[in-house]
């Protein structure tokens, strides 16, 4: 049981350790904006979604 205290105080001390820094945190600046047609990078997930969407056709196509 003493052993159990013991590790219990350092982990409770680092909870409010982390509360307290988040309590004083501020808002970060907005990120710019991207630049050029390619740099979203969710039209490249899309683009590679597509990609692999068209391979599992092909391969489901040549095994039936």
């Amino acid at each position: 049981m003493n052993t159990v205290k013991s590790f219990a105080l350092p982990i409770i001390g680092f909870i409010l350790l982390a509360l307290m820094k988040l309590s004083h945190g501020q808002a970060l600046a907005p990120s710019p904006a991207p630049e050029g047609p390619f740099s979203d990078g969710t039209a490249v997930d899309q683009g590679i979604a597509y990609v692999l969407l068209m391979v599992a056709l092909a391969i489901t196509y040549l095994v039936h």
